[in-house]
């Protein structure tokens, strides 16, 4: 189950939005200001967060830009009713959004929107595991490859091969 995050100063938006996104894989938890949601935020951990940009006390750029600092592998998406290539800008490069969306929105296009960003981050959350993973494994190579060498210098006929005629390794006391 996702949990996902709107944040919106209109109730009516805030309710619209929870109806259009409420399904059985997503719970969603509404916030009416941006500090009320970032206190939740210190305490609940969420996939998405989905904020207005125009909003009293913070705009949605602050807020996702101060959201990220706390819960960074979130997919943030910003809503607003205003063209503002300036903001657009700001929340992109500041907050690191994923994507702005129109006010009033196309509740398919919002659909597929919340869908593709929740994909997204599982790609990104899955390669950061599998980046874990390999360094981890890396770790355990380099150590075992230096005990290898270890072994090597203190027992240096371990690492004698005897070969036989036919390409065969010989063991103690084949082919003498």
């Amino acid at each position: 189950m996702y949990r996902i995050m709107l944040v919106d100063d209109e109730p009516n938006v805030l309710r619209s939005l929870e109806r259009l996104l409420t399904t059985p894989r997503h719970a969603i938890e509404t916030f009416a200001t941006a500090e009320e949601a970032l206190r939740r935020a210190q305490t609940a951990t969420f996939d998405l967060v989905l904020s207005d940009y125009r909003m009293p006390g913070m705009d949605g750029v602050e807020f996702l830009t101060r959201f990220r600092a706390i819960q960074p592998d979130a997919m943030r998406l910003i809503l607003s009713a205003y063209t503002d290539w300036h903001a657009l800008l700001a929340a992109v490069n500041q907050a690191e959004i994923y994507r702005f969306l129109p006010k009033p929105w196309d509740a398919d296009d919002l659909r597929i929107t919340i869908d593709r960003a929740l994909e997204h981050r599982a790609v990104l959350v899955e390669n950061r595991r599998l980046a874990d993973q390999v360094r981890r494994q890396q770790t355990q190579l380099s150590q075992q490859d230096a005990a290898l060498r270890e072994l090597e210098r203190t027992h240096p006929e371990i690492a004698r091969v005897r070969w036989g005629d036919d390409g065969s390794v010989l063991l103690d006391g084949d082919g003498e």
